[in-house]
């Protein structure tokens, strides 16, 4: 008899591996410079929409990769499709932002992978109406946008010195309310759960709130992890992780809504770290935005489980 758990355990294992069979692969070196944020939900500027709260920490954390020669990989729900169906009013509501995220596309440093919640990007024709061009109000003319743009579901970075492969995708692969039945979920948000969300009431069928849900989903990705002898980095439970020792190399960039703080996964000369870009007020009462490191960095070689002398048996998340 098949349990509830070996079926979602099966489902994950299933979406997982086709995704990374699909997987847009980029190979890279101790020169190359990446950033992962995923969870931003970018919304209409409304009062329930969690992100205006850390616009100015993203723009100033954006920014900083931005001059300093970073690729931005935006891992999943960048932005809130859900709630706010109308992506005209998201773009205006937050121009600044994508005035910036335009500037790495250009640069060709844009790399954007779908979730649940930005689902509609895996329609080319939705992206083509929505992303390709713009219109600038002041001039009342349309402008070209992120003209070309092709989201994808999954990334698969090559460290060129060993061959070790990380797997990135959004992370509700393994989370079948949210990917085998998205469309009831949907549903739901866009004309139930979003009204309530402006009085901070969240979702049951979430992960973020839900802990027994969002363990189950990373405990499925650790069977995978453990299967195929990949890193994984993720978003979509808003936790963000980093593997202590031995565990396995599970790595979560967190999201961009949590109050006053954004959390993202670094990968710079050969390394790969979590940091934290947060609000804080001196001590003469003047706001600045710091970035910290929470966990690293440490060589990408470390997580590589295919190397001899790694603890299989007792790896966990």
């Amino acid at each position: 008899m098949t349990t509830d758990y070996g079926v979602k355990k099966m489902f994950t294992d299933r979406r997982l591996t086709e995704a990374y069979e699909k997987a847009r692969v980029e190979e890279f070196d101790e020169n190359s410079k990446y950033i992962f944020f995923s969870d931003i939900h970018r919304g209409n500027g409304s009062i329930s929409d969690e992100f205006t709260r850390n616009r100015n920490t993203f723009l100033h954390a954006l920014n900083y990769y931005y001059n300093n020669g970073f690729t931005y990989i935006e891992a999943g729900d960048g932005d809130e499709m859900l709630e706010y169906s109308d992506f005209t009013y998201t773009k205006n509501a937050h121009d600044k932002v994508f005035d910036l995220i335009k500037k790495f596309f250009d640069d060709d440093r844009l790399i954007k992978l779908y979730g649940n919640h930005d689902i509609a990007l895996k329609n080319p024709k939705f992206v083509e109406k929505n992303y390709y061009t713009n219109y600038d109000e002041y001039t009342e003319e349309f402008f070209d946008f992120l003209k070309g743009l092709k989201p994808v579901e999954s990334l698969v970075l090559r460290y060129k010195k060993t061959g070790q492969e990380i797997l990135t995708v959004h992370g509700h692969q393994g989370d079948a309310p949210n990917d085998q039945f998205a469309f009831f979920t949907m549903l739901s948000l866009k004309f139930f759960w979003r009204f309530l969300h402006g009085f901070g009431i969240r979702n049951p069928s979430s992960p973020v709130k839900n802990v027994t849900k969002r363990h189950k989903i990373e405990k499925n990705f650790g069977k995978w992890i453990k299967k195929n002898k990949i890193m994984l980095i993720c978003g979509h439970t808003h936790r963000f992780k980093y593997p202590k020792d031995k565990d396995l190399p599970y790595f979560n960039t967190g999201c961009c809504v949590y109050p006053t703080i954004i959390t993202g996964i670094e990968i710079t000369e050969g390394q790969v770290q979590l940091v934290r870009w947060e609000t804080k007020v001196n001590k003469n009462g003047v706001l600045t935005i710091e970035k910290d490191t929470m966990r690293g960095p440490e060589p990408i070689e470390e997580f590589d489980m295919r190397l001899e002398g790694w603890n299989k048996n007792n790896s966990t998340l």
